[in-house]
């Protein structure tokens, strides 16, 4: 084919014209459940055995040494005091909620009261008891950076949805931004188009969205008009697809110039909403972040991930809980209400969880304050909407919580059944990069059937 011919199409696809914009629309290999995914992500990892996995056992043996022989071949990140570790019991109360009887402890009332509408998975398993490698993996599928992100998978097989805005964002919310950064959001060796765009916390989540004093509308039209022009000629020579999205990038900035101000002005959003959703508008929150998830999926966005970052308590968990469970159980269980009362669940997957869990010893009492340690044989994610199935237990753990009492949950399984509810065979959804076929499961997965339905 001819390199200008091609170049020409694929600008057009990416500018979203005409017949172009039609042919990148995405064949999924069979019916999609799922249009849309929202990940609510706890960096630090979140304690299941304090927020979802009831272990009777641990408060019976709370301050006991732990039995040593269950840590054969375990591998723990930080862990003072390994010689003789002690039991940690959880001083939450727990209590099973709805009809589904799922369990749901003291720090999390709110996404108690949506026990019905979620499933947990208790056994979910990842490679590394690092931070960063861990992020990478529960984003990517593998723990070595510069793979595509779950989110630009998506968009690779799904195209494009959004005209006036990113079709896969990212926003951060705690005391400082994800480890990894666009590694987690990034597109790797797919083509740029596919990377998530960040926005900021604050009332100003976009930068320069605003035109500059005196530069009209027209004037930067103009600007962009002859900077697209002199990109495509370079385009044509060299039959770099990265100009192409360079291309697109300008025009959609340009666009959500107008488009943008309006998504972030929560202040049109009802009284009743807000006080739901426990936002004010204009403040940095985990809970403005998802009344912005939402407004962003009515808009035909396909992917938000959000990052709530403060959840690594190695010491003084029982405080740390009490500050950033608030933070997040109550918009977290009003989101999905949201989406449910508006008709956008059904196609619409929510998921909750971190990098890895917390294990059954304590950790850090020499530096105040009993903590836990990175678990990563058996900890809790949940899931809603999408066509998943829910009210759902799914897995379980042994008496301590330490690893799983039947099969356990890859991370690469959870990819997979995210990727059949959005209507791919995680085996067939590939890219050739280097002479090989990548795909976001790896060799590995399997669609978890319980889950999927």
């Amino acid at each position: 084919m001819n390199p200008w011919l091609w170049n020409r199409r694929r600008f057009l696809e990416l500018c979203g014209a005409g017949a172009a914009q039609i042919a990148m629309a995405g064949t999924p290999h069979f019916e999609p459940k799922a249009k849309r995914l929202i990940y609510l992500f706890m960096e630090g990892g979140p304690s299941q055995l304090d927020l979802y996995d009831d272990k009777p056992k641990l408060r019976e043996m709370d301050g006991q040494p732990f039995p040593m022989s269950m840590l054969k071949g375990k591998k723990f990140a930080f862990m003072e005091n390994m010689a003789a570790p002690t039991v940690c019991g959880s001083a939450a109360t727990f209590q099973k909620h709805g009809q589904s009887g799922n369990t749901v402890s003291s720090h999390l009332p709110h996404i108690a009261s949506i026990a019905d509408k979620i499933s947990l998975v208790r056994t979910v398993q990842t490679g590394n008891v690092n931070h960063s490698p861990a992020m990478v993996m529960a984003h990517t599928g593998s723990m070595v950076p510069g793979r595509p992100s779950l989110g630009a998978w998506l968009l690779y097989g799904l195209g494009r949805s959004s005209q006036n805005l990113p079709d896969f964002v990212s926003m951060i919310s705690g005391p400082r931004g994800p480890r990894n950064g666009t590694d987690i959001w990034g597109s790797g060796f797919l083509p740029s188009e596919y990377q998530g765009v960040p926005f900021m916390s604050g009332p100003k989540p976009i930068f320069d969205i605003a035109s500059q004093p005196g530069v009209t509308p027209e004037r930067q039209r103009r600007a962009i008009d002859a900077i697209v022009d002199l990109n495509k000629e370079r385009m044509a020579v060299t039959g770099d697809n990265e100009i192409a999205a360079r291309i697109a990038s300008y025009e959609m900035a340009f666009r959500m110039q107008a488009s943008a101000p309006e998504l972030v002005d929560l202040s049109s959003e009802s009284k009743e909403t807000l006080e739901m959703y426990g936002a004010t508008p204009g403040k940095a929150s985990f809970a403005n972040n998802c009344i912005l998830a939402r407004r962003l999926v009515e808009r035909g966005v396909r992917v938000v991930q959000l990052y709530h970052t403060d959840w690594d308590h190695h010491t003084s968990i029982e405080n740390g809980l009490k500050k950033v469970c608030p933070e997040v159980d109550k918009p977290s269980a009003a989101l999905v209400r949201d989406l449910e009362r508006r008709g956008l669940l059904r196609d619409t997957i929510v998921m909750w969880g971190g990098e890895f869990g917390r294990t059954p010893m304590s950790e850090g009492g020499k530096r105040g304050g009993m903590g836990r340690n990175h678990q990563i044989d058996a900890y809790t994610m949940w899931f809603a909407g999408g066509g998943l199935q829910p009210g759902r237990t799914i897995g379980e753990t042994d008496e301590f919580g330490l690893a799983p009492a039947t099969a356990p949950t890859p991370l690469h399984d959870i990819h997979a059944t995210l990727l059949n509810q959005f209507g791919f065979d995680h085996s067939r959804l590939t890219y050739r990069f280097q002479g090989r076929d990548f795909r976001l499961t790896d060799t590995a997965g399997h669609v978890i059937e319980k889950l999927a339905g």
